[in-house]
Order: C-alpha cells, then sequence, then structure tokens
C-alpha cells in the first residue's frame, strides 16, 4: 500500500487525503468484515468454532486472492473507484485471516508463552512488509515503463500475489494442522467478550496503534521527499521506507525471543547479539557501512529499553510507546538525517506492539477467543481513520513534518495500556 499510495498518486492526480483514501478502503474492510462477523457471532455463534481454524485460513486466503485479481479490471479501466473496491475485498480476505490464525497462534501453546509466539508469527508477516517496498517499488516504479497516465505497471504484482496465495491456500489444505479442542463444539452466542474490561480496553489501543503505525508509514515517501529532510525521490525514498517496516521485523524477533521462556537468559543475549549481527551485516553487504552503524544504534536504543521493560510484556509495549513519542517528536520538529532516522526508528520500536497488544487482550476469554479477535481486528479500522486525518492535516496545515503530530496522540494513549489498561478482571462487566 505505502508504494501504491505515491503511484496511484501519480495516476490519478490525487490530494494528499484523497490518496489516504487507499489506507481507508483497506483498514475500512478490518471494520465492516469484523463487525459482521461479531453480529453473526453474538446470534448465530462463532463462525471459526464452526469451521475451524484450518478452514478459516484457507478462506482468508482465497478471497485475498481474488482481491489481488480485481487489480486487473481496475487498470484497465482507469478507475480510482475500482482500486479502491479491489482493496477492499483484498482485505477482507486478510480480515479473515487476522481472526482466524492470531488467536489460534495464540492458544496453540503455554499461555506464559503466548506473546512470543505471537511476536514471532508477526516477525514473519514483517519480512514480507520489509522486502514489499523494494520489490513493489521496483516492479511498479522502476521495471516498467513508468507512464504517469496509467497504471499498468500494478498489474505484474497483484498478479504475482494472487497466484502465491491459491498456492499457500493449497499447502494448508493439505498440511496436517493441529486441531484443537473446541473447533467444532460449544458453539456459544452471545456478546460475552465484552464483559472484559482489559479486552474494551484493547480493542480502542489496537485502534491507536494501528492508525499510528499506518499513518506514519504512509506518510514516509512524502517525508523522505522534504528538502528539509532528505530531498529524496520516490525510487529512493523506497529504500529507506523498507528500513522502516524492516526495523519492524527485527523488534518482533527480539519479542520473540525476549517474551520466551528461557532456562537461562543468557541465551536470550546471545540470540539477539546474532539478530543484530546479522542485521549489520545484511545492511552493510546491501547499503554501506555508515548506514549499517545508524541501524546497529537504533538497535542497541531498543534492547536498552527491552531490558528497562525486565522482559513483561505490558511494561515493554507502555516503554516502546514512550519511546515513538520521543522520536516523532524529532521527526516533527527536527531537520535533515537525525529527523529522518528518527522518524525510521520507530518501525523498530512498533514491534512488539500489536502482536503483544492483541496477545494481552485476548487473555482470558475462554470461549469468546475468536470474537474476542473479531474485536480486536474491527479495531484495525484505526488504519483507515487515521491516515486521512494526518493528511488532511498536511494539507490544511502545507507542514507534512506538523502532521505527525497526529500519530503522535495515539501513542499516548498506547502507554496508559501498556503500563494500566491491561489489567485483566475476571467476569468484570462493563454495567453491573
Amino acid at each position: 500500500n505505502d508504494i501504491l499510495i505515491p503511484k496511484l498518486q501519480q495516476v490519478f492526480t490525487l490530494q494528499n487525503w484523497q490518496a489516504m483514501l487507499i489506507q481507508t478502503a483497506f483498514f475500512g474492510a478490518y471494520f465492516i468484515v469484523s463487525l459482521l462477523y461479531f453480529v453473526f457471532s453474538v446470534t448465530k455463534g462463532d463462525p471459526i468454532l464452526k469451521i475451524g481454524y484450518k478452514n478459516g485460513i484457507i478462506v482468508g486466503l482465497a478471497v485475498t486472492a481474488v482481491g489481488c485479481l480485481l487489480f486487473l479490471p481496475a487498470a484497465d479501466s482507469h478507475s480510482y473507484g475500482l482500486f479502491l473496491g479491489a482493496l477492499f475485498v483484498l482485505a477482507s480476505g486478510i480480515t479473515v485471516l487476522q481472526i482466524t490464525a492470531n488467536p489460534y497462534v495464540s492458544i496453540l501453546g503455554p499461555p506464559e508463552s503466548s506473546s512470543s509466539r505471537m511476536n514471532m508469527t508477526q516477525a514473519l508477516n514483517s519480512f514480507g512488509t520489509t522486502i514489499a517496498p523494494i520489490i513493489g517499488g521496483y516492479l511498479i516504479f522502476d521495471q516498467v515503463s513508468n507512464d504517469a497516465a496509467t497504471a499498468d505497471s500494478v498489474k505484474m504484482p497483484y498478479v504475482g500475489l494472487a497466484i502465491t496465495l491459491i498456492v499457500i491456500a493449497v499447502i494448508i489444505k493439505l498440511a496436517r494442522l493441529p486441531r484443537l479442542t473446541g473447533d467444532s463444539t460449544t458453539v456459544v452466542a452471545g456478546s460475552g467478550a465484552l464483559k472484559h474490561r482489559h479486552l474494551v480496553l484493547g480493542i480502542i489501543c489496537i485502534f491507536m496503534y494501528v492508525g499510528g503505525e499506518v499513518a506514519v508509514g504512509s506518510m514516509l515517501i512524502n517525508y523522505f521527499k522534504l528538502p528539509q529532510i532528505a530531498g529524496l525521490d520516490e525510487s529512493e525514498a523506497k529504500h529507506f521506507l523498507s528500513f522502516y517496516w524492516g526495523g519492524a521485523m527485527i523488534g518482533r524477533f527480539f519479542g520473540a525471543v525476549a517474551l520466551a521462556q528461557f532456562r537461562n537468559n543468557s541465551l536470550k543475549y546471545v540470540i539477539m547479539a546474532v539478530i543484530a549481527a546479522v542485521t549489520f551485516g545484511a545492511v552493510y553487504a546491501i547499503y554501506d557501512l555508515n548506514q549499517a552503524l545508524i541501524i546497529l544504534g537504533l538497535i542497541a536504543a531498543n534492547f536498552v529499553v527491552l531490558l528497562l521493560g525486565g522482559f513483561i510484556p505490558n511494561r515493554t509495549v507502555g516503554l516502546y510507546a514512550t519511546a515513538v513519542i520521543v522520536l516523532l517528536l524529532i521527526g516533527t520538529f527536527g531537520q535533515g538525517a537525525v529527523a529522518m532516522w528518527a522518524v525510521i526508528g520507530i518501525g523498530l520500536f512498533n514491534s512488539v506492539m500489536f502482536p503483544t497488544i492483541f496477545d494481552l487482550a485476548i487473555k482470558g476469554l475462554g470461549v469468546h477467543t475468536s470474537q474476542g479477535s473479531s474485536l480486536l481486528v474491527m479495531a484495525i479500522v484505526g488504519g483507515a481513520i487515521v491516515p486521512p486525518l494526518q493528511g488532511a492535516v498536511a494539507d490544511v496545515t502545507g507542514n507534512v513534518q506538523l502532521s505527525f503530530i497526529v500519530p503522535l496522540l495515539c501513542y499516548l494513549y498506547i502507554v496508559y495500556y501498556g503500563f494500566a489498561g491491561y489489567r485483566t478482571r475476571a467476569n468484570h462487566r462493563l454495567v453491573d
């Protein structure tokens, strides 16, 4: 999406807020599909408990593939509305995947290591997000003739995604995945998940986190183009966008290790040192020593905050959100390389937030876990609402830097949830 935004903005001559409708269509699907899922689970019983986690994953992959294929008629008809529709269908499939796969991973092992498993799966997810700007930018901006009047260059990437998703669906179908007790039994109707205060506050937290993360990522290319920041063009900026999402990947690998159950913490430090060394070597090999040293410095800062969190999930979330606020202030009011790398560093501290907040919010939900998951996925609609708000602030003020105040407000709430809002209260009702 972050590569698609500047491309379609170029093709259809869009203002910033109009281009951000790409994120609105994408994340709006999360809200609408999750809302439908929640309503169905309240009236008829949880669909995932009926069809099983494996079949839910296959359905999600198939619908996502259909959305990717819809990019073909959208490009041929030169219709921005059809592009938004295709993104909506694509995101609908991803919504089903989120509702199904996240709780499956969380409950597929010991509760005390659930945050570690969630971070590991999200780290692998982030690997795709890291290489996407490079591959997508190459295919959309570099490889195909970059005619500003057409969107033909988006066809090949999305057809490739569709084929890949179908292959994965077939692999999942043939694979032997554990069938958890209760997949097809104990189907409970009602809105029991909403009785849990920590879930309700977690829903707001997911809204704020996704809104803030997506808003920052969506504005980065335009931010890097600012003369007082770096003055880069789109082709150059995509590499630094990968650093932002790559930071989330590295941070989630760190989080998976840090939050795992080890008999000896020394092993944790060794594994994290290896991750840091591999990252340094990769950046040095691909780019240069200067950028590799900057990345290593950001990783060291991340590790320090991780130590301050004591490997406690909620405390780590609160401290990471605090670090992001500091980096946003530098990016908003600073200039040059310091401001640029401060904003890039946000990705590293974003890392553990989504999987850890998600895991904290669904703890203790029992048979209402999938229903709670659907509500949390519904809150991903923050990615549809916050980016256009930031785009509007940038348009009204004429100041892209100042617009980063919008995601900063989101991270203030995450600080609250990490230090206080996460607390579980058994059978706590919002209204007695």
